[in-house]
């Protein structure tokens, strides 16, 4: 089955207040599964992300919210993209995702990285260490974390986390899926080999993802498993709207609030999949002749036009060939 997943990306909207944002994002999930979305997704963060938004603009924790979406979604798939390892312990992720898959009815996925937003980590408390720390921390949580998943009882004596005879009580209700996010070809994409059912490609461009997707299939080899067992998916952040005239509109209004120049304007046109419903659609259909299962896709600019959601999903759609 091809994915399409759907990321809210806890934007600062025009006309949109604090005391707006949770609304906001109820709309944006049950726009994206009407509008067939298979998958809804929200950001493990604390604080908007650099280049998007400051530190002050408002931010939810995560599984809180994706347990909340729970609520007021039926089909869809609900996840962090991705989980940053170095938030919660192994123990705690593991019974967190196990409740989010009883209140969903079985629709969990784990999504989990290594993080990276250093300034998060320093002014919240949590410990950053070095790339490799990181990703250690990483390798060992997935030890931790799929087997309470899979219901049984795990120890391990690590370097950076220690658990004895964990017990995970009661198991999830669904088989949940591990993705594992991030693009680097030598230490993530072999956790994807040796973990993961899914990978999600974060970064880079379209032109990246043949060498992504043969660095794959060469660590599956050398692990002996079958590469057509991991479905891999791209990020994609997309501006889109039915004209380009109402797609320049939509742009100058989060201008205006963001406080962005001209210039600024023109280089979120070049960063991002940008125009009408031809442009974006020719565009994501690149990103599929690729050789991927499918994408991720975010409205950072325009999200909050629930109508924007419904185009891009007919426009994904038609891409992905479902």
């Amino acid at each position: 089955m091809t994915r399409l997943g759907y990321q809210i990306p806890n934007f600062t909207y025009p006309g949109i207040e604090s005391a707006d944002t949770f609304a906001n994002v109820i709309a944006q999930a049950q726009a994206a599964e009407a509008a067939g979305f298979d998958r809804v997704f929200v950001m493990d963060h604390f604080y908007q992300l650099p280049g998007i938004g400051a530190p002050s603009e408002p931010m939810f924790e995560c599984y809180t919210l994706l347990s909340a979406l729970a609520q007021h979604t039926t089909s869809v798939r609900l996840s962090a993209l991705v989980t940053g390892n170095t938030y919660r312990h192994p123990t705690l992720l593991a019974k967190t995702i196990t409740a989010l898959d009883h209140v969903s009815g079985g629709r969990a996925t784990l999504g989990l990285g290594a993080g990276w937003f250093e300034l998060e980590h320093n002014s919240l408390g949590y410990e950053f260490g070095t790339f490799t720390d990181r990703f250690e921390k990483m390798e060992e949580a997935l030890q931790i974390i799929i087997p309470m998943l899979r219901g049984e009882t795990v120890s391990l004596d690590g370097r950076h986390y220690q658990v004895t005879d964990a017990i995970n009580s009661p198991p999830p209700i669904s088989r949940v899926p591990i993705m594992i996010g991030g693009s680097g070809e030598k230490k993530t994409l072999r956790m994807v080999a040796q973990y993961a059912d899914e990978s999600n490609l974060a970064s880079g461009g379209i032109d990246e993802i043949p060498r992504k997707l043969d660095a794959l299939a060469a660590h599956c080899e050398r692990l002996g498993r079958d590469r057509s067992e991991v479905k891999v998916t791209k990020l994609q952040m997309v501006f889109i709207a039915p004209t380009m005239e109402e797609a320049e509109q939509d742009l100058r209004e989060v201008a205006a609030v963001k406080g962005w120049n001209d210039e600024v304007m023109e280089m979120i046109k070049g960063i991002l999949i940008y125009g009408d419903a031809d442009t974006v659609g020719e565009r994501l259909q690149a990103c599929m002749a690729t050789g991927i299962d499918g994408m991720t896709i975010n409205l950072p600019g325009n999200g909050h036009k629930t109508d924007r959601i419904a185009l891009l999903g007919e426009v994904a759609n038609a891409a992905i060939g479902d």
